[in-house]
């Protein structure tokens, strides 16, 4: 696999799972407006896709060991990654009500972080399940802070 191509793909899945899920958790427990979810995660799709393609593009040319053509490879894959993940969230907000497409989102979350972490672990030889607790871990961290941030603004804000 290309090197920019597993760059992208592994920044890209993982930054719109948890960025993505941390969004929809912060909004449902402030809002639990169906309008403000999809807004949400569209924004993410198109301004964070954008911003942390930008980020892998500056990051790769200051490692210096990557070509040009790698390092614009990469941006485009973070970005496609990123944005076409995060609107995949959607998906579950269309289809059920907010509460429960909570639900859904989250177990598709952790589906994207346990295979995108079964591969990154197998690839580096490391144990397959401390890679997959200690990103599931890292995206409950992001969803409970969300959450009571969400709750926070709904409380003093509302």
């Amino acid at each position: 696999m290309l090197k920019s191509l597993r760059v992208g793909m592994g920044f890209g899945l993982t930054s719109a799972t948890i960025t993505t899920l941390g969004l929809m958790t912060g909004l449902e427990s402030s809002t639990g407006s169906r309008l403000v979810l999809i807004g949400g995660i569209l924004t993410i799709a198109v301004a964070d896709s954008c911003s942390d393609a930008l980020g892998v593009h500056v990051a790769k040319e200051s490692e210096g060991n990557f070509s040009n053509k790698e390092v614009w490879q990469a941006t485009f894959f973070t970005f496609l990654f990123k944005a076409i993940f995060a609107c995949t969230f959607v998906v579950s907000v269309l289809l059920f009500p907010v509460h429960t497409a909570m639900y859904f989102a989250f177990a598709w979350g952790a589906i994207i972080l346990i295979l995108q972490s079964y591969r990154l672990a197998k690839s580096e030889k490391k144990k397959v399940f401390p890679v997959i607790r200690e990103h599931l871990s890292i995206a409950l961290v992001v969803m409970v802070v969300s959450f009571y941030l969400g709750r926070w603004i709904a409380y003093y804000f509302k």
